[in-house]
Formats: structure tokens, sequence, C-alpha cells
């Protein structure tokens, strides 16, 4: 009977040692598993993210600017070029210009027709008796002849200059930036006090 007993003891110890054994041992893998695989594909995730966000709203914020430069020089360009056009008197043939303006009528340099007083008249016709002609007398008008400061010489865009290259009816405007006026550009002293006489130096002709 105390065999049995003792047997018994021995057998229910060991059942009991083994299960405890096995869920101590079993505990700390199942922990370590979840908290490793976790930690870094949550921080790649969040990097992922801040990236995305940062690129979307770049590209967003930087296309509207763009447009909006482009379109302000456009515009700018364009009122320029309507409102320095010069006028003609159709009676004596006088051109004003907003370029030069009328400072002794009290006119600033770089005043547009449009902007002149409904009282302007022109000064010439005024000065030779021959009534007074005010705005509704003046036609807009384009010179086609420029003259240089320097040297006097008259580009005439009728004649252009064919032995240059420059064909008959070619615009002042469309000849090339590094024009220089063909007699300047011969004349030794004018090279070497002056240099080269570009389109800069051209004022367009009234007459």
């Amino acid at each position: 009977m105390a065999k049995a007993v003792t047997a018994a003891k021995k057998s229910s110890a060991k059942t009991i040692k083994k299960p405890v054994a096995a869920k101590a041992a079993a505990s700390p893998v199942a922990k370590k598993k979840p908290v490793a695989a976790s930690k870094p594909a949550g921080k790649k995730a969040v990097v992922e993210a801040k990236k995305k966000v940062t690129v979307k709203t770049v590209v967003k914020a930087t296309k509207p600017k763009k447009t909006v430069k482009k379109t302000a020089v456009k515009a700018g360009t364009k009122k320029t070029a309507a409102n320095l056009s010069r006028y003609k008197c159709r009676l004596c043939g006088y051109v004003y210009s907003p370029h030069r303006g009328e400072p002794h009528n009290g006119i600033p340099a770089g005043t547009a027709f449009d902007d002149l007083p409904d009282t302007y008249v022109c000064p010439v016709c005024g000065y030779q008796g021959k009534g007074k002609i005010g705005k509704w007398g003046f036609d807009e008008w384009r010179p086609t002849r420029y003259i240089c400061s320097l040297c006097s010489y008259v580009y005439d865009e009728k004649r252009g200059e064919p032995h240059r290259g420059i064909k008959a009816g070619t615009r002042f405007e469309d000849l090339p930036d590094d024009y220089v006026c063909p007699i300047c550009a011969q004349d030794p002293k004018i090279r070497v006090q002056f240099g080269k006489v570009f389109k800069q130096g051209f004022e367009p002709l009234q007459a």
C-alpha cells in the first residue's frame, strides 16, 4: 500500500509540473514575436505617408503661381504697346509722340494720347494760325523711317538695306538685335570715341 501511494504522488507531481513548464516556456516566445514585428512596420508606414503628403502639397502650390506670372507679363506688354502709339495731325503733319510728350505745354513724357485732356489742340496749327485742331484731327501713325542720332543716317523701311541682307519692307522693330548703323560702323573715329551705334541710337523720323 505504501509503494502504491508514493507512486501515485510521483505521477501526480509529474503531471502538474509539465503544463506549468510548458506555459512558462511558451509565454516568452509568444510575447517577443508581435512586439518585434509591429515596431519597424509602423515607423516605415508613417515616414512614407509623410513623404506623399509633402510631395502633393508642393506640386499643388507651385502650379498656379507660374500661370499667374505668365498672364501678368502678357497683359502688361499689350497695354504698353497700345498706349505708346503715335498720332499725326491731318492738317499740318505734326506728330504727337507719348515717348517725348510736350513738357513745354505741361504734358510730361510717357503720357498716352488717350490720356490727353479734351481741351488739347495741335501746338503747330495753333502757332501758325490755322485754327484750333483738337484730338479729333489726329490719326494714329507709325513711323517708317528712323534716323541715327549720331551721324543722321536714315533707315527707310521701304528701301531696307539689300546690300546687308535686309530686304525692302523690313520693319525697324524686326531688325536683328545686333544691327548697327552702317555709316558709323565704317568711320574709325566714331568707333573709337562712341563705339557701335545700335538700334537704341536711332529715333523715329517725324516727317
